[in-house]
């Protein structure tokens, strides 16, 4: 993994939470124009990361947490063999470092698979906020909830389900939570290479390779390297819920 120094990847510009267009992607809706100022205040600065570059490492003191303003993220730890396994894919609207907050230390790393740029917050001051502000804390909450939930959908898929239904499950997920941010419901870009897609959803590159061809063959999807266009929903759905009916 390229290490980037810090120094060289950061880049401090005020910002204002208020003008932001992901502000409903990731802070609460209703809030007054008096306390949407308290949030800019603490939201004051910017960081932009090049592609390959790190936001956080493993071990690291957990200070902030990041909203993603452009760009896409992977979390990653290292196993003991010295590979990195993928724990997990983030994008322009989601908020990243969570996984700090329990140990105040951060468990994995994140690096940038393309250029990114995310809002610092200061997890300290945003408690704090949030402790006057039920609708921020109530956000918080919901953010966290969210990622538990994301995670242990993660558990039961790789837990179970055989390679097409990980591919699937996986496919649609990201489709999903792009169409939330805007962006097509059929066709995507993907930011991570076969082997990143592998690492996390725990399956070799030479399955993830025949498994996107069974998929072509088949007609369910169209690739053109890494632009994947999605032909049947449908058929992608099916295959996940026949995993479903099986319990």
């Amino acid at each position: 993994m390229n290490r980037v120094p810090m120094h060289t990847n950061l880049q401090t510009i005020k910002v204002a939470c208020s003008n932001c267009n992901l502000r409903e992607l990731c802070m609460p809706v209703g809030l007054d124009d008096q306390q949407l100022k308290r949030i800019d205040d603490i939201v004051a600065v910017r960081r932009k990361i090049k592609r390959g570059g790190t936001l956080f490492r493993n071990g690291e003191p957990f200070t902030s947490l990041f909203a993603i303003r452009t760009g896409f993220f992977k979390t990653c730890v290292a196993t003991e063999d010295g590979r990195d396994q993928v724990t997990g894919f983030q994008m322009a609207g989601e908020i990243i470092g969570l996984d700090g907050i329990v140990s105040d230390r951060h468990t994995c790393d994140a690096v940038a698979l393309e250029d990114a740029e995310v809002c610092v917050m200061p997890f300290d001051r945003i408690e704090e906020l949030s402790r006057e502000v039920t609708a921020l804390q109530h956000h918080v909450h919901k953010i966290m909830s969210r990622e538990i939930v994301r995670e242990h959908g993660v558990m039961l898929l790789l837990g179970s389900m055989r390679a097409e239904e990980r591919l699937a499950a996986f496919l649609l997920n990201l489709v999903q939570r792009l169409h939330a941010r805007g962006f097509s419901q059929s066709e995507l870009v993907l930011r991570m290479t076969r082997e990143e897609i592998g690492s996390y959803l725990g399956l070799k590159l030479e399955t993830v390779s025949r498994t996107f061809s069974k998929f072509v063959e088949e007609g369910i999807v169209e690739v053109k390297q890494r632009h994947v266009r999605i032909l049947d929903t449908d058929a992608l759905k099916g295959i996940v819920n026949s995993q479903q009916a099986c319990h």
